[in-house]
């Protein structure tokens, strides 16, 4: 059973040692990494209000940075670097980027971080590949994919026993229709943690395609948490990569937040204060 620590509202826990962080002492460790991942849910405008917080502590310490965001294609960037140098309205950009289709959720979540990157100049990265790269390794496998419609990545390096388990348990619990026996289950196992990977992937070769260069910002991932969890998937793949001093933090707005509180899930986490789903749809 999860050992619980004292975790009040509006602080940091290492989930390791069951301490409490302070807010500058981290940020300022955090600054001197090459990447930090921040854990989101979708849909959450806490999560994301928390998201662009920290971002702007990291930038105080380290105005050298540059923000990726999960749901961008890199055939988007151009837009981005558009966004970024001013040369685009609100509307313009949603559509040029066609948010619609790359994404979905309200544009009103993440908004708030796209104006901080334009009013300060952050670069913009887009960290994702075309979306049928995706169905295509899970279905296929990835040498079935000509090198020429890679979308610039490598392959994944494969999934540990304890990030299938991870992920299956994420998706379906312990008994769910992952843990069903037989050639079949085995095959719909194996598309989906493919597929998967090809995102853990993809969010990882850009990463480090931005480290490059005599004076590489730290990057900053706006990510998914499951893509993070427990140094599977993205920071497995950046290690793969020979990216180092990456730091994953995750928010927490369990009731009990024990969900956050186990070893290895994260550099620190972060309570939220308590917000009922109606605020949150209200912020929206």
């Amino acid at each position: 059973m999860t050992k619980q620590y004292p975790h009040p509202a509006s602080s940091w826990l290492d989930p390791n040692s069951g301490e409490l962080i302070s807010h500058p002492a981290l940020m300022k460790a955090l600054a001197g990494s090459r990447v930090v991942l921040l854990g989101e849910t979708h849909d959450q405008y806490d999560i994301h209000r928390w998201q662009l917080h920290v971002t702007v502590a990291i930038h105080a310490y380290n105005p050298n940075i540059a923000v990726g965001f999960e749901m961008f294609p890199r055939s988007k960037q151009p837009v981005l670097d558009e966004w970024v140098a001013n040369k685009l309205t609100e509307a313009e950009f949603l559509e040029k980027v066609d948010w619609k289709t790359v994404w979905g959720f309200p544009p009103e979540l993440y908004m708030p971080i796209f104006r901080f990157c334009r009013e300060f100049s952050v670069p913009m990265l887009a960290l994702n590949c075309y979306r049928a790269l995706v169905t295509r390794v899970g279905k296929e496998g990835w040498d079935a994919i000509p090198e020429e419609e890679r979308d610039g990545l490598t392959p994944a390096k494969p999934a540990t026993a304890a990030y299938r388990d991870y992920l299956f348990n994420l998706v379906s619990g312990p008994d769910g229709v992952f843990r069903q026996a037989g050639e079949e289950a085995d095959a719909r196992r194996n598309r989906f943690v493919r597929a998967q990977q090809t995102w853990d992937r993809a969010f990882a070769c850009n990463i480090a395609a931005a480290q490059t260069g005599d004076n590489p910002p730290l990057v900053i991932g706006i990510i998914g948490r499951g893509h993070l969890e427990f140094g599977h998937g993205t920071p497995y793949q950046l290690d793969d990569l020979g990216v180092d001093r990456v730091s994953v933090l995750l928010p927490s707005n369990d009731e009990d937040g024990g969900r956050e509180q186990r070893a290895g899930i994260a550099r620190a986490c972060f309570r939220l204060p308590p917000a009922s789903e109606s605020e949150n749809r209200a912020e929206r």
